[in-house]
Order: structure tokens, then C-alpha cells, then sequence
């Protein structure tokens, strides 16, 4: 049984190249569910809609997800609504970009 705290785990490895900073601190994973224990639902955004590694980011949540174990299917949804700002990044997100 795939657990949401499993996934979150497998999300903090994934890392913006630009701020080098995981996708989980920086507050663009909106929503994470497990479905039928064994899909993954993620909604998630990005710093900017014109994100030229977009692909690649979405591309490294769906690999890192698949690794855990017991997921069959990554379901991703990108949204831009509401649009991300610095304010959704945690604590520690901050302190490492010195903001």
C-alpha cells in the first residue's frame, strides 16, 4: 500500500535546476492523493508558465513517483492557478535562498 508520506519522501529528491531547491519546499506540489493505494494524483505548478524546463520537471516528479513502490500509474495535472509565489515556499525553502 502506497502511502502520501512515501510519495512526499520521493518528491523531495526532485529539485528545481534553477534554485536547486526540492519541488515540496518551494510550494509547487498543490495537492498529492493516492488513489486505490497504488495511482498517485499530483497537482502542481510551476515558478513561472514559461518555465523553459517545464518537460524536464514534470518529467522527474513522474520517474521519482514511479520508483516508490507499489505505485502503477502518475497521474500529473499542471496548473497555473493560482499562480505560485515566493510566499508558498517553506521555512527552509527561504533560508536557503536567503529571502
Amino acid at each position: 500500500m502506497v502511502t502520501e508520506d512515501e510519495v512526499r519522501r520521493a518528491l523531495k529528491a526532485a529539485v528545481d535546476p534553477e534554485f536547486g531547491v526540492s519541488l515540496i519546499d518551494l510550494g509547487l506540489i498543490y495537492e498529492l492523493k493516492v488513489l486505490n493505494e497504488k495511482k498517485v494524483y499530483i497537482k502542481m505548478t510551476l515558478t513561472t508558465p514559461m518555465c523553459p524546463l517545464a518537460n524536464a520537471i514534470v518529467a522527474d516528479v513522474y520517474h521519482r513517483v514511479k520508483e516508490v513502490p507499489g505505485v502503477e500509474d502518475v497521474d500529473i495535472e499542471l496548473t497555473f492557478d493560482p499562480p505560485w509565489s515566493p510566499d508558498m515556499m517553506s521555512p527552509e525553502a527561504r533560508k536557503l535562498l536567503g529571502l
